[in-house]
């Protein structure tokens, strides 16, 4: 029975001892330009942090987004936002945009949503 136990706990170690790299990795490598902002980078400014609030907000509360849309990237800086991360669809990069543009302006948002896979 030992044995038996024990060759199981080996079989689980060789199956979880291979690291999985989360799906976006490789696409932060673009964060890593000393010209693009990063979410760690937005200003502390009241209003930026306060328009930032607003377009998490409205995100959060649309349940027909992926929890991957959810979780994109939302910088506001001088009251302009850019938002990044993967969605799944077009139809939820359009979305997010619309929601951003409705509370910071149309001419504001820089919607740099990428859709998983292409």
């Amino acid at each position: 029975m030992l044995g038996f136990l024990s060759a199981g706990y080996e079989m689980a170690q060789a199956q979880s001892s291979t690291p999985v790299a989360p799906d976006n990795s490789g696409v932060n490598v673009r964060d890593r330009n000393p010209a693009a902002i990063t979410a760690g980078e937005q200003p502390e400014s009241k209003s930026d942090i306060a328009l930032t609030r607003r377009i998490r907000k409205a995100i959060m509360a649309d349940t027909a987004l992926s929890l991957t849309a959810q979780n994109i990237k939302v910088i506001s800086s001088g009251g302009s936002v850019t938002l990044r991360g993967p969605v799944k669809t077009a139809e939820e990069k359009a979305a997010i945009g619309k929601k951003a543009a409705a509370i910071a302006g149309a001419d504001k948002v820089d919607n740099q949503l990428e859709i998983a896979g292409r």
